[in-house]
């Protein structure tokens, strides 16, 4: 791919949530952004969404399975309608999330989808990761860059209410929270499922409400003004960690929270509340916990914002927002990509050269011992941080030593190296001279964290790969 040219890839995104089954196919653009006489820099300059499904059904078998068969039919319907065959998605990523991720084949079904239905990065998303995908696929993310204001983006769908705080284009935390329309379900004229965990909030609140009765508009209000409390105490700090809505930790962001904005199936009953009513996909507290977010006065105080997506933002956000791609001079092994799922490990020299080529094995041990300390072959990514400027030699001994110290530790998984400097195709080159029958894969230009998880897709005609960083920082 010359200057002039434009690499176009397409990206799928198909989000399997706790009430809802979505798919965008999008259209990526790539080019080389440097210049003639610079080092090649390849990215995504341009994204556009070709393709929306209809919202479905999540299908599910019994209430413990997802139905594999239906997700499948379901998305084969879609390409066929988008014009798409799986051999053209080259990246993208495959999510399931809210109640939805915690079925005892939510893993298979991810696994099948990322092997049928093109070359997917494969995202299972946990809420954190969540948070942070449909606050981009919402706009949350994007505008915290044009304004000094801080901002909240809240995905209510069927089970969860995932919250990320973003602050000049930066995470300053996410939460979690047990808020959703599916959280109690209504069949003809009586309750037909409570959640567990709303069935501690019911007592503790007294209004007994019980499956088989009769919903009682005023107890099921006086529930999602309850949820709605939860709502504004996360964001002003004040939950206490026994709360029993809360789902994993407290918030971390100390900055106050200037905007709001909502995302996910409850989002469109709080900015278009007359379609509504009719959707017969919400049968459920949906409604009610959108009215209760809406009249809250304290929520009420800060300034409102419509997003750019409600219902469809987290499915954008998997589709057009995960993929990252690497430098253009890396060093890779074609027949070892795709990687999924790979822990990060750091190893941060912090411009001391030296001492740290010298503790090298202790490190990649250390990195072993917390991400595979049953020894089962996981595939580990070494983050070489914070490198000083390196010559010849110095490229030369660095490889060596990761050699050395990887044939020790992890003998028998790819050596597979990460770093934020251009020195890949060096790197890697000095790495395949040295250990030339080992699976290698060198990649520059991607800049992670310690306990991220990594997807390497496979290689694209203008020799990058696209890359989907899972962050979990605050997991």
């Amino acid at each position: 791919m010359n200057e002039r040219n434009t690499e176009v890839i397409i990206s799928a995104g198909i989000d399997i949530g706790t009430s809802t089954t979505k798919l965008v196919i999008s259209r990526l653009s790539l080019r080389n952004t440097a210049g003639m006489t610079h080092m090649p820099r390849i990215e995504i300059t341009d994204k556009e969404v070709i393709y929306e499904s209809p919202i479905f059904r999540t299908p599910l078998r019994e209430g413990k399975e997802i139905d594999m068969e239906k997700v499948d039919g379901i998305v084969r319907e879609q390409y066929e309608k988008a014009g798409i065959q799986s051999s053209d998605i080259q990246t993208g990523a495959v999510i399931i999330t809210g109640e939805t991720a915690t079925k005892s084949n939510a893993k298979e079904m991810v696994s099948h989808l990322s092997d049928h239905a093109g070359k997917f990065l494969v995202a299972t998303a946990g809420p954190e990761l969540e948070s942070i995908i449909a606050a981009k696929g919402s706009g949350a993310f994007e505008m915290s860059k044009k304004t000094n204001k801080t901002i909240a983006n809240i995905d209510i769908g069927g089970g969860t209410a995932n919250t990320a705080v973003y602050q000049y284009g930066k995470l300053v935390g996410t939460c979690t929270l047990h808020v959703g329309g599916k959280l109690i379900e209504f069949d003809d004229e009586s309750i037909n499922y409570i959640a567990p965990v709303v069935k501690e909030v019911n007592e503790k609140l007294g209004l007994d409400l019980t499956e088989g009765a009769q919903p009682q508009e005023k107890k099921l209000s006086e529930l999602t003004n309850y949820m709605a409390t939860v709502v504004h105490k996360m964001l002003d700090g004040e939950l206490e960690e026994d709360e029993p809505l809360l789902l994993g930790s407290l918030p971390e962001w100390t900055k106050p929270i200037d905007v709001v904005m909502f995302s996910g199936g409850v989002a469109e009953c709080i900015y278009y509340p007359e379609d509504c009513r009719s959707d017969d996909l919400y049968n459920d507290i949906g409604v009610s916990l959108a009215e209760s977010l809406v009249a809250d006065p304290h929520l009420q105080q800060k300034e409102w914002t419509t997003p750019e997506e409600t219902v469809r933002a987290t499915v954008l956000g998997a589709g057009t927002q995960t993929t990252e791609i690497s430098g253009a001079t890396i060093q890779v092994d074609p027949e070892t990509l795709p990687l999924r799922d790979m822990p990060v490990h750091m190893i941060d020299f912090n411009e001391e050269f030296e001492s740290v080529l010298a503790d090298m094995s202790a490190h990649i041990q250390s990195g072993s011992r917390v991400f595979d300390p049953h020894q089962e072959g996981i595939t580990m990514a070494i983050y070489l941080s914070d490198l000083p400027l390196l010559g010849f030699k110095d490229i030369q001994r660095l490889s060596k030593t990761l050699v050395e110290a990887h044939c020790q530790h992890l003998p028998a998984q790819p050596l597979v190296i990460i770093l934020e400097k251009d020195l890949a195709k060096s790197l890697g080159q000095a790495i395949q001279v040295l250990e030339g029958e080992r699976e290698m894969v060198c990649i520059d230009q991607i800049k992670v964290e310690n306990g991220d998880f990594l997807d390497i897709g496979s290689r694209l005609d203008s020799g990058v790969v696209p890359v989907v960083i899972k962050t979990l920082t605050f997991h």
